[in-house]
C-alpha cells in the first residue's frame, strides 16, 4: 500500500468495510480492502495541501478539506463531485485544521487556529451556524461529537481541545458550555470518546491515560426524553398537601475524578421524589422505562417515537449487554454450518453478510440446534439489518425473540411446529370459520398460511417502517401478541384469500407483500387479544417475558435433543463423507489440473520452441546480415585508412621535403653569406694592397723629387756612389717587398683554400645528417667563425705589420737618403726588422694556437641550437 511521498496522518474506513482512505499531505489514495490494491489517487497542486479526507457516516460520499477551506464532497463509487461547500464569509474566516461529523452525517463542523467554530448542514450545504469560544481558547486541536443514546445519530453536543490541554463539551444549540475535562496544570494531548458515549478516554500530556464517566460529569447528557402522554394520578389523602409529584430543578456538583486543582463544573440535575409509586418513576434506575406508560404511549400513537425506538426496544427486551459472554461465543469463529452462507442468502452488502454470518455463527456455539435451523437466517435477517452496527445487540434481541416469541417451535424439530399452528388454527376457526373451511377445501394448512409468516416474522410481507411498527406492539406485549398478528394478518386479507384457489396463488400472498394497512391489523390482533376465549387463548399455553440473564446466556435446551443429536451426526457423517468426497474430487480436479497444466506448460514449451527457433533463424539471418554489412563497412573503412595513409604519407614527403628545402635554403643562405664575406675581405685587403701602391708610388713620387733635389745639392761626384746605392736599395726593397707580398698572398690564399676545403666537408656532413647532427654543425659554425675571426686577427696583425715594416722601411730610405753614409746602420736595423718581424709571426702563431684551444674548449660544452 505505498504511493504516499510523505507520511500518512489520517485513515479514513468506509461503513461497509470495503474500502479505506489514506491521506497524507501532498496526497489521498483510495484503497480496496478486500484486494489491497489502489482504486484511485487525488492529485493536488503542491500550493494547495491536503488538510483531511474522510468518509461521511452512513454516506456514499467522501469529503475532502484542503488548506484553502475548500471543501469537496465526492461519490465513492464513481468518484465524481457532488456538491462543493462556499466559501466561509471574509469576517469570520477561520483556516480549517480539524473537522468532525454526526453521527448522522448532516452537520460538519470545522475549526482551527481560531476561537471560532464553523457548523455547516450539509444537506443545505451552507454555513448555518459560528460558535465563538471563550477568549482564553486561541486555537482548537480536535473535535469530536458526544454519541447520544436519544438523538438517533443528529448529535448535539461537541467536544472541543483547545490549545491550553482543556477540552470543553459544548450544545451546539443552545451554545451552552456543559462541562469540560482537563485542566492547566493536567493539560490533555488526545482524546476519544466510545461509541455509545458513555466513556471519554484521554492521553495526558504527562503520560497518564485518564478515563472519565460522562454520566457522572452530567446526567443531562443520557437523560431519557421527556414522555409525550402525562398520566395524573390521584395520590392519598395523607400526601396531598406533602407537594411529592413536584419536579425541582437544582444546581448540583457533578463529581469529577481527583485533580491537584480542583475545578468545579455546574450541572443541571433532576431531582426525584422517592415518596412516589415506584411504577410512576420517569426513568427507572434498573429495568430501564416503565412498560405500562410505554404501553399507553404506543396504543395512543400506534408506534413509538423513530428517534427513540432503539433506546426503548433495548429497555422493554431487558438486553443484559454481556459483552464477555458474547465475545466468548464470536471468538469460537464461524460455525461450520454458515461457511457458505452467501450461497443460499447471496446479500449484496458485504459487511451485512459477515454481520449475518457472526451472529448466526453465535446463535449456533449457544445452542446447538440453530446450527440445523433452516429458517434461522430468515428469523434474524431484519434485526440483524436494523442493529449490524452493534452486534450484540443485535444478538441478545435475536436471542431474546427466540426465548419468548418462540416459544414450543422446536418440540417438533426438525418439522414445524404443529401445538403453535394449532394454537394460530384454533384462534382462526373461532374468529373467521369461514375463512377457514376455505383453506380446508383448497387444502391449505397452517403449514402454508402461518408459518411463513412466522420464520420470517413478517419480514417478507411488509415494509421496514410496517415491520418496525408491528414490532413495537410486539415487544410491547405477551409473547401470544406474535400468534395473533397471524391470524389477524389472515382475517384482515380475507377477501383476496377467499379469492384465490390455487395453491402458487396461495403460497404468493404468503411470501409478498400485500395492498394491507398495518394498522387495521394492530388494531385487530388487540381486539383478538381480548376477544378470544380462555381455552383456546395462547396466552394461557405461553410463559410470560423472561428477559435474558446478566454475565452468562441461559441454557437453550427447548428441543428434542437426540433428533438434534442424531441429526447432528448425520449431518456430520454427511459432511464427512462429502468432504472426503470433495477431498477426492479436488485431489481428482487436481490431478487433472496438473495433467491440463501439463499439457498446456508441453504446448507452450513446444510453442516457445518453435518460437525460438524462429528467432534463433531470424537472429542467425540478421547476424549473417550484420556481419555482411559489418564487411562492407570494413572494406570501406579499409579503403578509407588507406587515402587517410596515402594522404598522411604525401603530407609527411611534403613536410619532409618543406623541411629540407628550408634547410637546403637555411644553408645556401649561410654559404652565400660566408662567400660574401670572403669575396668582401678579399677585395678589402686588394683595396688596401691597391692603396698601399698608391702610396708607395707617391712616396717613390716624393723620393724621387727628392732624389731629384738631392742630386741637384750632390756634387756630381758622388752621383754614381749614390746612383750605385739607390739602385742596391731599391732591389733589396723590391725584393723584400716582393717575398713579403709573396708570403702574405701565399697565407692568404691558403687562409682561402683551407676555408673552401672546410666548407665543402660540412656541406657534405651536413647534407648526411640532416636530422640529429644540426646542433653540432652549429657549434662547428661556430668554431669555423671563431677560427675565421681569429684568421682576421692574424691577418690585421699581418697587415698591421706589413704596414708597419713598409713605414720603417720607408723611413729608413728617407734617413739613408739624406745620410747616405749611415749604410752601416741601416743594415743593422734591416737585421733587427727580420729579427722582430720574426717574433711578430712567432707571437701569431701562438696567438692562433691559444684561439684554437679555447675554441675547442667551447666545442666540448654542449650547446641546444635551434634549427
Amino acid at each position: 500500500m505505498r504511493g504516499h511521498e510523505s507520511s500518512v496522518f489520517s485513515i479514513s474506513v468506509h461503513a461497509s468495510g470495503r474500502y479505506a482512505i489514506t491521506t497524507s499531505s501532498d496526497t489521498a489514495q483510495l484503497w480496496d480492502l478486500d484486494t489491497f490494491q489502489r482504486k484511485r489517487k487525488l492529485n493536488i497542486l503542491q500550493s494547495v495541501g491536503i488538510q483531511k479526507v474522510f468518509f461521511l457516516p452512513l454516506s456514499n460520499t467522501i469529503l475532502s478539506c484542503f488548506k484553502d477551506n475548500s471543501i469537496f464532497a465526492w461519490e465513492c463509487d464513481t468518484l465524481s463531485c457532488k456538491y462543493q461547500l462556499p466559501a466561509p464569509p471574509e469576517s469570520s474566516s477561520v483556516l480549517y485544521k480539524v473537522f468532525a461529523v454526526t453521527r448522522d452525517g448532516r452537520i460538519l463542523a470545522a475549526g482551527g487556529k481560531s476561537n471560532h467554530l464553523h457548523l455547516w448542514c450539509l444537506e443545505a450545504k451552507q454555513l448555518f451556524r459560528i460558535i465563538q469560544m471563550p477568549t482564553k481558547v486561541r486555537a482548537i486541536r480536535h473535535l469530536e461529537f458526544l454519541p447520544d443514546s436519544f438523538d438517533a445519530g443528529s448529535n448535539q453536543v461537541l467536544g472541543v481541545l483547545s490549545q491550553d490541554g482543556i477540552m470543553r463539551f459544548v450544545n451546539i444549540q443552545t451554545c451552552k458550555l456543559l462541562f469540560e475535562i482537563g485542566s492547566l496544570d493536567e493539560g490533555i494531548s488526545s482524546s476519544v470518546i466510545s461509541p455509545h458515549g458513555r466513556y471519554i478516554a484521554s492521553i495526558m500530556e504527562n503520560g497518564s491515560l485518564n478515563i472519565y464517566s460522562v454520566q457522572a460529569l452530567t446526567q443531562e447528557i443520557n437523560k431519557p426524553p421527556p414522555p409525550l402522554v402525562k398520566v395524573i394520578e390521584d395520590l392519598p389523602k395523607s400526601k396531598l398537601n406533602s407537594g411529592g409529584l413536584k419536579m425541582k430543578v437544582t444546581s448540583g456538583r457533578v463529581q469529577r475524578p481527583a485533580k491537584s486543582r480542583e475545578n468545579k463544573i455546574q450541572a443541571r440535575i433532576l431531582k426525584q421524589d422517592l415518596t412516589g409509586n415506584f411504577e410512576n418513576k420517569e426513568n427507572e434506575a434498573s429495568d430501564g422505562l416503565n412498560k405500562k406508560r410505554l404501553q399507553i404511549l404506543l396504543k395512543g400513537y400506534g408506534e413509538y417515537p423513530t428517534k427513540y425506538r432503539m433506546f426503548i426496544w433495548r429497555s422493554l427486551l431487558q438486553l443484559p449487554e454481556n459483552h464477555t459472554a458474547f465475545s466468548s461465543l464470536v471468538d469460537k469463529g464461524v460455525h461450520v454450518a454458515f461457511l457458505n452462507l452467501q450461497k443460499k442468502y447471496p446479500i449484496k452488502s458485504r459487511k451485512l453478510l459477515r454481520v449475518l454470518q457472526r451472529t448466526l455463527s453465535a446463535l449456533a456455539h449457544w445452542s446447538a440446534i440453530f446450527s440445523d435451523t433452516p429458517y434461522l437466517p430468515l428469523l434474524a435477517f431484519p434485526f440483524v439489518k436494523l442493529f449490524q452496527n452493534n452486534q450484540l445487540i443485535c444478538f441478545e434481541v435475536v436471542a431474546t425473540l427466540i426465548i419468548n416469541w418462540c416459544q414450543h417451535w422446536f418440540e417438533y424439530f426438525p418439522n414445524p411446529p404443529i401445538n403453535i399452528l394449532s394454537l394460530i388454527e384454533n384462534v382462526l376457526a373461532f374468529h373467521d370459520k369461514e375463512l377457514l373451511q376455505h383453506f380446508i377445501d383448497h387444502d391449505i394448512t397452517s403449514q402454508l398460511y402461518a408459518w411463513p409468516l412466522l420464520e420470517t416474522v413478517f419480514s417478507e410481507v411488509l415494509t421496514r417502517e410496517e415491520w418496525l411498527k408491528l414490532f413495537d406492539n410486539v415487544f410491547s406485549n405477551h409473547p401470544s401478541f406474535l400468534l395473533m398478528t397471524v391470524v389477524a394478518y389472515n382475517t384482515c386479507s380475507r377477501a383476496p384469500l377467499l379469492n384465490c384457489s390455487l395453491r402458487d396463488d396461495f403460497e404468493y400472498f404468503f411470501h409478498h407483500r400485500n395492498n394491507l394497512d398495518i394498522s387495521v391489523v394492530i388494531r385487530e390482533v388487540y381486539h383478538l387479544m381480548d376477544t378470544t376465549p380462555t381455552d383456546i387463548h395462547p396466552n394461557d399455553k405461553l410463559d410470560a417475558f423472561v428477559a435474558l440473564t446478566k454475565g452468562q446466556y441461559p441454557v437453550f435446551n427447548q428441543y428434542p435433543k437426540f433428533i438434534v443429536d442424531y441429526q447432528t451426526q448425520e449431518r456430520e457423517r454427511i459432511r464427512n463423507d462429502e468432504l472426503d468426497f470433495l477431498r477426492e474430487r479436488q485431489m481428482v480436479e487436481d490431478m487433472q489440473a496438473e495433467v491440463d497444466q501439463q499439457r498446456v506448460e508441453d504446448e507452450a514449451w513446444y510453442q516457445k520452441q518453435e518460437l525460438l527457433r524462429k528467432a534463433e533463424e531470424t537472429r542467425r539471418e540478421m547476424l549473417l546480415q550484420e556481419e555482411e554489412k559489418m564487411a562492407q563497412q570494413r572494406q570501406r573503412l579499409a579503403s578509407v585508412k588507406r587515402e587517410l595513409r596515402a594522404k598522411e604519407m604525401h603530407l609527411q614527403d611534403a613536410t619532409r621535403r618543406r623541411f629540407l628545402k628550408l634547410q637546403q635554403d637555411q644553408r645556401e643562405m649561410e654559404l652565400r653569406r660566408l662567400n660574401d664575406e670572403i669575396e668582401r675581405k678579399v677585395h678589402m685587403r686588394d683595396q688596401e694592397i691597391a692603396t698601399t701602391a698608391k702610396d708607395l708610388e707617391m712616396r717613390h713620387l716624393e723620393l724621387e723629387s727628392q732624389k731629384r733635389l738631392y742630386e741637384k745639392l750632390i756634387e756630381e761626384n758622388l752621383a754614381e756612389a749614390e746612383q750605385a746605392c739607390l739602385n742596391a736599395d731599391w732591389r733589396i726593397q723590391a725584393l723584400h717587398k716582393q717575398r713579403c707580398d709573396d708570403l702574405q698572398r701565399n697565407a692568404c690564399y691558403q687562409e682561402v683554400a683551407k676555408l673552401l676545403r672546410e666548407n665543402r666537408r660540412k656541406e657534405t656532413e651536413v647534407l648526411n645528417a640532416m636530422v640529429g647532427e644540426g646542433a653540432r654543425k652549429w657549434e662547428e659554425a661556430k668554431e669555423k667563425d671563431f677560427h675565421l675571426k681569429s684568421e682576421k686577427k692574424a691577418s690585421a696583425l699581418s697587415d698591421a705589420s706589413r704596414k708597419w715594416f713598409l713605414e720603417k722601411e720607408l723611413d729608413d730610405a728617407l734617413e739613408h737618403a739624406e745620410h747616405p753614409y749611415n749604410t752601416v746602420s741601416l743594415n743593422q736595423r734591416r737585421v733587427q726588422w727580420d729579427t722582430m718581424e720574426q717574433d711578430l709571426m712567432e707571437r701569431v702563431r701562438n696567438l692562433r694556437q691559444r684561439l684554437t684551444a679555447q675554441a675547442r674548449n667551447r666545442c666540448r660544452t654542449p650547446h641546444l641550437l635551434a634549427t
